[in-house]
C-alpha cells in the first residue's frame, strides 16, 4: 500500500527553509511563470542566478 501524495509534504522543505532559501525560490517561481505565460523558452540561468546573487548579498 503507497502513500497518497500530501500537498503539505512537498512544501514541508520550503516552508521549513530559511527566510533567504524561500525568497530564492519564490522569484524564481515567479520568474519561471512570467516566462511560461509569454511562451518564453530561452534559457533563464543568467535571471536565476542573478536572483541568487541579490538574495545572498
Amino acid at each position: 500500500m503507497t502513500k497518497e501524495p500530501n500537498i503539505d509534504d512537498v512544501q514541508e522543505p520550503i516552508i521549513n527553509a530559511p527566510p533567504e532559501v524561500r525568497q530564492i525560490i519564490e522569484q524564481v517561481w515567479y520568474l519561471e511563470k512570467s516566462r511560461l505565460d509569454k511562451k518564453s523558452f530561452s534559457h533563464i540561468n543568467d535571471d536565476i542566478l542573478k536572483i541568487v546573487k541579490e538574495v545572498v548579498q
